[in-house]
């Protein structure tokens, strides 16, 4: 350990030098206040003995500037003083000092202090070098934040943006957002948008947005299913987040005509489907788990179809809406949701942000804060429709039996079959909508006899897939056949889905449309194919399906 000695008598510096040195520390001696600047500047020193009266420069004069120069590190000072006045005490200490030691100088008073300020000083050198690393550290993370943040801010922000069908707002609780928003339009003019909430916040969160995005945005250009997009985005989730992270999703198509949508939702809170006053008109509760919990064997790729109009919006939000507290910690809710929603006409996500945030308080934002609010209106393809379809004509024909209809998903293999056609996999989505729409009425009405009036029930939902389940387990002997004709000569395709159920019983034909309350529905297939009818039995079903129609 370095000691300066400052004092102007040399005999004085001879004793200090001779008793320190005895104890195996390192001194060096200065004159006065000039001298020790000096020796400062070219040794490092550790303990300072300082002498009050010097020429040149005393040592009040000097304390300050060794304490200068020592900077944030703790460089102790004791001063060496034969004067006994309680007001040249405290002169020592306002300049700087941090102990005394008179004359004549006590052996072991001297080596007790100079120890004691030994021990402080290491400490303040250890705490300056660990402020020091994590000065480092902290501005080495900063730097690869932004570079992150560069990367997921060109990774995000090159989705074009649809002001006139969509619009959202999403608050993240830290520089990285748990929660992401995709948008995008098919080559039919689709309007597909995702809303997710990653498990967290922050840059762990984040990090599935990126092939999140990647598997959106090529997958609807590529005019693929809902159901595709859940079951791929699933997938890759499944084997990149580890087992406790997981994504809570709404996948969403508002077809070009804006009269239908398609849903996938799971893990998010209710979406809620208002008129343009904001009156409640549906509220669609999440049918599955969260992305990235279940293997894709076990995945669930049952979509909600319903039908909707120009005057109605979708609003979807992530659960740092309704989970918000306020400073006396009560939750924001579903219910003023609800009731902010209908508080005013076309209400939009910066309003709705403003009230969450009001009703927080000035307190520090717990979550990410997401939401979005869809326009049910018609949009504009986006690209042209393919310029090439196959020539050749086919017909296709599968016949399924009881244990088929328990084991398979016949729907999916005959769209991955037809999208393999020149022309029709730019109708994929439809397509998948035309046949599972119709073949689970099939299924569930025609051989299964259920009533859809179930749902209508409290938990009906629930009650309603439960039966199902029961039945079609215990199902014995049916048949359904679906049957797929290709006309090049029109660009057409004819669908037929026959079952062995009893079919419509009388004057219910024309109540096919009642189902649009729970969501599904025969009607629907109206909105998308050029046209759809039933045979007088009420057992089969056939739709026809124009590949260069608009207005889809």
């Amino acid at each position: 350990m370095n000691i300066l000695v400052v004092d102007d008598q040399i005999l004085n510096c001879r004793l200090l030098t001779t008793m320190l040195e005895q104890q195996f520390y390192t001194v060096f001696c200065a004159h006065n206040g000039s001298e020790a600047l000096k020796i400062l500047a070219l040794h490092d020193i550790d303990i300072v003995l300082l002498d009050v009266l010097m020429p040149v420069m005393d040592g009040f004069e000097t304390a300050p500037k060794i304490k200068q120069h020592a900077g944030n590190v703790y460089l102790p000072i004791i001063f060496i003083t034969a004067l006994e006045d309680q007001s040249s005490f405290e002169k020592c200490l306002a300049v700087g000092g941090d102990d005394f030691i008179h004359k004549p100088f006590d052996k072991v008073i001297l080596s007790a202090k100079i120890k004691a300020h030994a021990r402080t000083r290491r400490l303040s050198q250890q705490s300056n070098e660990q402020k020091r690393q994590l000065e480092y550290h902290y501005n080495q993370i900063e730097r690869e934040h932004e570079i992150v943040e560069h990367i997921f801010s060109n990774a995000l922000a090159q989705q074009t943006t649809y002001p006139e069908i969509c619009e959202y707002h999403l608050s993240p609780a830290s520089m990285f957002n748990g929660d992401m928003f995709l948008m995008a339009k098919s080559p039919m003019g689709g309007f597909y948008c995702l809303l997710g909430d990653f498990t967290g916040h922050g840059l762990a969160a984040a990090v599935g947005a990126l092939p999140a995005s990647r598997i959106f945005y090529t997958m609807v250009q590529k005019g693929m299913a809902v159901s595709d997009i859940a079951v791929e985005l699933n997938t890759a989730l499944n084997e990149l987040l580890p087992g406790h992270m997981f994504c809570a999703a709404a996948i969403i198509e508002l077809s070009s005509s804006g009269k239908s949508i398609s849903a996938w939702i799971g893990g998010l809170p209710d979406l809620y489907l208002i008129d343009r006053n904001g009156k409640l008109i549906k509220t669609i509760e999440s049918q599955h788990m969260a992305l990235g919990i279940l293997d894709t064997e076990e995945f669930e790729r049952n979509l909600l179809h319903f039908e909707v109009n120009p005057e109605q919006r979708l609003v979807m939000a992530t659960d740092g809406i309704i989970e918000s507290e306020s400073d006396r910690g009560d939750m924001y809710g579903e219910r003023r949701l609800k009731r902010l929603l209908a508080s005013r006409p076309v209400i939009s996500t910066e309003q709705i942000i403003s009230e969450v945030r009001e009703f927080t308080g000035s307190g520090e934002q717990q979550d990410d804060l997401s939401i979005a609010i869809i326009n049910c209106v018609a949009s504009e393809s986006v690209a042209s429709v393919p310029s090439h379809y196959s020539s050749l004509p086919f017909n296709i024909s599968l016949s399924l039996d009881a244990q088929q209809m328990k084991t398979t998903d016949p729907v999916l293999e005959l769209v991955d079959l037809l999208s393999e056609v020149d022309g029709i996999s730019a109708h994929r989505s439809n397509i998948f909508l035309l046949l599972s729409e119709a073949y689970n009425n099939s299924l569930d009405h025609g051989v299964l006899g259920l009533d859809s009036e179930i749902k209508n029930k409290e938990d009906g939902f629930f009650e309603y897939y439960c039966l199902r389940e029961r039945v079609l387990k215990e199902l014995k002997e049916a048949l359904i056949i679906i049957s797929v004709r290709y006309s090049p000569e029109e660009l057409k395709l004819y669908f037929s889905i026959c079952d062995s159920g009893n079919g419509f019983k009388a004057g219910t034909r024309n109540q096919v449309k009642q189902e649009y309350s729970h969501g599904r529905g025969v009607s629907l297939l109206g909105e998308i194919a050029q046209s759809v009818s039933y045979n007088s039995a009420g057992n089969e079903l056939e739709m026809v399906y124009s590949l260069t129609s608009e207005s889809i």
